[in-house]
């Protein structure tokens, strides 16, 4: 996603990641037992009840541990706003040990989306969206590899992101001849190799991936920050961004954290 500044600065990536915001959302996918009714979570069972209480009890508190669900996540990386409506944020880099999550880095200052934060995000809304998210397998950048512990691709030539709701790769890389324009252009599909400032290097947030819906939004990245708003990713300094991309484990099903302070609690 770009960013709202002028092209030549426009910009806009499974460890837990949660961005922890200085003001800003969530998505939500209810089922309904009948249609218009949206289904309800079954309460805890008591005993499983007890044992999360049992190992926050334990734990020095903290947001990562305060959040509804990491899953198998070792690393995780949260975004946290103060409100929706906010693009901007604080990012926290966390490792879990043991039963608890110990921050490694930050709070850093990020920015997101102009149009803050939004748990029903569509294409080219100007939001980030809001949730728990995996990170994709391979990291991309235009300077040379941060030292990644991902597959890195060094991008070139007609390397795009597919930004067209309509096309059958929808949020997805693709690269075609260069000096070539895409078939899909129904969107605002990205040449990813033309964005030297804020792409140097960046993780894919596998926001609408599993599966992808058209018209849900596309090319979530954590990119390099340029001091503006995105139009929908979550940006950091360079250096901080380095850290972070650098630190992240494959092995360690890395998650990132997105929302609010009012909403983020629970994912």
């Amino acid at each position: 996603m770009r960013s709202t500044a002028p092209r030549r600065r426009r910009a806009a990536l499974s460890f837990a990641l949660v961005i922890v915001a200085a003001g800003a959302g969530g998505i939500g996918v209810a089922a309904g037992a009948a249609a218009g009714t949206p289904a309800r979570a079954a309460p805890p069972h008591p005993e499983l009840r007890a044992a999360v209480d049992s190992r926050r009890s334990s734990c020095p508190a903290n947001l990562a541990d305060e959040l509804r669900s990491t899953g198998p996540a070792r690393q995780l990386v949260t975004v946290n706003a103060r409100s929706a409506a906010t693009s901007v944020a604080l990012l926290t880099t966390w490792q879990r040990q043991g039963s608890c999550w110990v921050k490694m880095a930050g709070p850093w200052p990020a920015r997101l989306g102009v149009n803050g934060i939004s748990g029903h995000k569509v294409e080219g809304d100007g939001t980030t969206p809001a949730g728990d998210f995996g990170i994709g397998p391979i990291m991309y950048g235009n300077g040379p590899n941060p030292g990644v512990h991902y597959p890195y691709h060094h991008l070139v030539c007609g390397d795009w992101w597919d930004e067209d709701p309509s096309s059958r790769w929808y949020n997805t890389f693709k690269h075609i001849a260069c000096g070539s324009y895409p078939d899909w252009t129904g969107g605002d599909s990205e040449p990813l190799w033309t964005e030297t400032t804020a792409y140097q290097s960046f993780a894919w947030i596998e926001y609408n991936a599993h599966p992808v819906i058209p018209g849900r939004g596309s090319a979530i990245f954590l990119h390099d920050g340029i001091a503006d708003p995105t139009t929908g990713c979550v940006s950091l300094r360079p250096s901080q961004l380095d850290t972070v991309l650098d630190w992240l484990r494959r092995g360690d099903d890395p998650s990132i954290v997105i929302g609010s302070d009012r909403s983020i609690r629970r994912y």
